[in-house]
């Protein structure tokens, strides 16, 4: 990765541009995966899918992502990572055709699962350009603070999206990224900064990335079949056997790589350590997990049509927004040791609203309310995790970095919806609702110990810091950050 005045490299005609162009690639990512909630009821009445299939539809999605984020990052680092975001966002139509006319499971499994791949070439390439596009200090923190909102943001527009294109047919939810995807790969080349053709590629470690992948992939079928089949089915034992093996075999080979996929200075920073893991909690609690649980009672238990659910997910969306704008101001002030802790209490509170509530069936007096309290939270920690994690990374390292956060935010959302489902059974009611809220209250609770504990020493000294020039104040996204 380089700064923005390495030689070599084209400057993009229009800063303001490329970032508009860069979020609106975000929004993309964000929304492809949270607009499928809404629409998976329908689809699965459509095309006869069973309980299993249906979750896999969010799953396929963020198993392919997540474990192809960090080879995601090398390709882009070997071919540019202009060229690397013009190819996945053509991939990634390409993949939403092919669901959107899918008539049967299979092909749309295969589409959502070219999907996440599109995703996970995608999503380093923005981190990367941004950190090209913008200078260090308060330029690049206010460009990766718009990049977090409109991440956040897009999570909660795509359910309320999806709501309204599933009242036509649940194949707009796929058409719908187009678009998006056409747009943004026309506007790059001319707002975009190409390739620094002097700075030196490293060989891509395919089989780290295939074994990563393994490992994410059969550790959530084996949560998938023991939903289906139980804990002590041959098949579970096998997958979760198999999962431990090919987790034991990526660690040696990273260990005896000479090009790993992550570098062993990253893996002794300890903040991008304690973000990774606030990531995976966030998604697999007030993230991932509330869309799926609030989706399912709305019009499992609750008889919610497809649209009337995803205005019911408006107070969400808006909150989610503010949630961002606050967690902006207190990580200058408090510092992330004490607003992320903050921000996982408040999202475990709306999950213990939701839950506390699930045998009022009033919309306004029992869901509203819970909804409100986790958004904002959900909004707060999306920015200051970020922020937390990457704050003691050198800049050369920010893309793989965020790509490790990345990574550990889809895959806990994906191990997340995959309890729930065991949680919930095949017939789910007021009192499984129950539980599955406070197991997701619970891992936000979590949240709120770990980013408490991890955060609360002193940010590294080194390790690429930026300090702000004397008499200025320390912009947001380096608080903590010592030279």
């Amino acid at each position: 990765m380089t700064s923005p005045t390495t030689p070599g490299r084209a400057a993009p005609r229009s800063p303001i541009g490329g970032l508009v162009t860069l979020s609106a690639a975000q929004f993309l990512i964000a929304l492809d995966f949270s607009v499928i909630f809404v629409a998976l009821p329908s689809m699965g009445a459509d095309l006869d899918l069973s309980a299993s299939a249906v979750q896999w539809v969010v799953s396929a999605y963020s198993v392919f992502f997540a474990g192809f984020l960090v080879v995601g990052g090398r390709a882009a680092d070997r071919i540019g990572a202009r060229n690397m975001f013009i190819a996945a966002l053509l991939l990634f139509g390409v993949a939403s055709l092919a669901g959107g006319i899918a008539g049967d499971a299979s092909l749309l499994l295969i589409a959502r699962g070219a999907q996440g791949v599109a995703a996970a070439a995608l999503q380093p390439s923005i981190l990367a350009l941004v950190n090209t596009t913008f200078a260090p200090g308060r330029e690049r923190t206010r460009a990766l603070a718009v990049w977090g909102t409109v991440g956040a943001s897009g999570l909660a527009a795509g359910v309320v999206l999806g709501g309204l294109l599933t009242t036509v047919s649940w194949r707009w939810t796929f058409f719908v990224n187009l678009p998006f995807a056409i747009v943004c790969a026309l506007a790059a080349p001319g707002l975009l900064p190409g390739r620094n053709d002097s700075r030196t590629s490293s060989p891509l470690n395919v089989l780290s990335a295939v074994l990563c992948t393994a490992t994410v992939l059969v550790s959530v079928l084996g949560l998938t079949l023991a939903a289906d089949v139980g804990w002590s089915d041959p098949l579970t034992l096998g997958s979760i056997a198999a999962a431990v093996v090919l987790l034991v075999l990526f660690v040696v080979r990273e260990r005896g790589s000479a090009q790993p996929l992550v570098e062993p200075a990253l893996r002794g920073t300890r903040t991008l350590l304690v973000g990774c893991g606030a990531s995976a909690l966030y998604m697999a609690s007030v993230a991932g997990s509330e869309f799926y649980l609030v989706t399912l009672m709305l019009q499992g238990g609750r008889g919610f049509e497809p649209l009337a659910a995803g205005i019911a997910f408006l107070p969400l969306a808006v909150c989610i927004t503010l949630g961002n704008i606050v967690a902006g101001r207190l990580v200058n002030t408090l510092g992330v040791g004490r607003t992320l802790p903050l921000a996982f209490a408040i999202g475990a509170v709306g999950l213990v609203l939701l839950a506390v509530s699930v045998h009022n069936h009033s919309y306004w007096l029992a869901i509203l309310p819970g909804l409100i309290v986790s958004g904002l939270g959900h909004g707060m920690i999306y920015t200051s995790m970020f922020v937390g994690g990457t704050r003691d990374v050198a800049d050369e390292n920010q893309g793989v970095a965020g790509a490790l956060m990345t990574t550990t935010q889809y895959a806990g959302g994906t191990f997340g919806v995959a309890l729930l489902v065991i949680v919930l059974g095949t017939d789910p009611d007021d009192g499984t609702f129950l539980l599955a809220f406070l197991l997701a209250g619970a891992v936000a609770l979590a949240g709120t110990v770990w980013s408490w504990l991890g955060f609360r020493a002193p940010a590294a000294q080194g390790g690429g810091a930026v300090k702000a020039p004397a008499g200025e104040p320390v912009a947001a996204g380096e608080e903590g950050r010592t030279a």
